[in-house]
C-alpha cells in the first residue's frame, strides 16, 4: 500500500501535470499593438464668463447691501440684454472682514468689510460675447474673471475623430506588419487613451475695458486609441 506521503506526492504531480495544458491555452497570441491618433479644429460656438461687483463698506451689513444693489443692476442688464434665466448661475458669494495693521508689532485693526457676488453667464452665441462684457461693465461690475471657450458638439466630433483615429492605427499596423513579413488578422483589444470630456474649453483672462476686442480662435479635440491586431503568416 502506498503511503501517506506518496498519495500526496502522487496527488500534486497529478495536479501541475494537469495545469500544462492550460497554461499553453492561455498565452497570448502572436499580435501587433499600435496607437492611433487623430484630431479636429472647429470654432467655439459655446462661451462662458464670469464676473461680478465687490463691494467696501464699514459694516458688514452695509457691505452686503451696497453690493446687492450693484449685482442687482448687473443682473438685470444681463436679462434685459437677452440672455435667460438658466443661463445665469451665481458663482461666488462671499462677505469677509478687512483688517489695518497699525504698527508692525501691534494687532491687527478691523477696518471694514468686502462682499463679492460672481454670476457665471452662458452664452450660446460667441459672437455676442464682446456685448454682453460691455453690458456687464456698463452696469457696475468691477471684476470680470475670465472667458470659457466650448464646443457644443464635441461629442459628435470626438466620434468622428476616433473613427479617423481606428483608420490611422490599422495604417501603422499595415506597416508594421509588411515590415515584418506577416498579415493582419482580426482586432483583438481596442481602448481608448487618455479620457477626452464632452466638452473642450479655453481659458482666457479678460480686461475691464469696454468694448473688448475678443478672438475666439479655434478648438482642437484630439482622442487617441490603443489596438492589438492578431498577426498572421503573409498570404493567409
Amino acid at each position: 500500500m502506498m503511503t501517506h506521503r506518496a498519495l500526496i506526492a502522487a496527488a500534486l504531480a497529478s495536479a501541475m501535470l494537469g495545469t500544462v495544458p492550460a497554461l499553453a491555452q492561455t498565452a497570448p497570441p502572436p499580435a501587433i499593438s499600435v496607437t492611433g491618433e487623430a484630431s479636429v479644429s472647429v470654432p467655439p460656438d459655446q462661451a462662458t464668463i464670469d464676473g461680478g461687483v465687490t463691494t467696501e463698506a464699514r459694516t458688514a451689513r452695509e457691505a452686503s447691501e451696497a453690493n446687492n444693489i450693484e449685482m442687482g443692476k448687473v443682473l438685470l442688464a444681463l436679462k434685459n440684454a437677452g440672455i435667460d434665466g438658466k443661463d445665469l448661475q451665481t458663482s461666488r458669494l462671499s462677505l469677509q472682514p478687512q483688517y489695518a495693521n497699525r504698527t508692525q508689532s501691534g494687532p491687527n485693526v478691523l477696518t471694514g468689510y468686502r462682499a463679492s457676488n460672481h454670476v457665471t453667464v452662458k452664452l450660446r452665441d460667441v459672437a455676442k460675447l464682446a456685448s454682453v462684457i460691455d453690458t456687464m461693465v456698463g452696469a457696475g461690475a468691477n471684476e470680470i474673471g475670465g472667458i470659457n471657450f466650448m464646443v457644443a458638439s464635441a461629442s459628435k466630433l470626438l466620434d468622428d475623430a476616433r473613427t479617423q483615429a481606428i483608420a490611422d492605427a490599422k495604417r501603422k499596423a499595415d506597416i508594421y506588419a509588411r515590415a515584418a513579413g506577416v498579415a493582419l488578422g482580426a482586432p483583438l483589444s481596442i481602448s481608448e487613451g487618455g479620457g477626452p470630456g464632452p466638452l473642450a474649453y479655453r481659458k482666457m483672462a479678460v480686461g475691464m475695458a469696454a468694448s473688448a476686442a475678443v478672438a475666439p480662435g479655434e478648438e482642437t479635440l484630439s482622442v487617441s486609441v490603443n489596438v492589438s491586431w492578431a498577426i498572421k503568416p503573409a498570404g493567409q
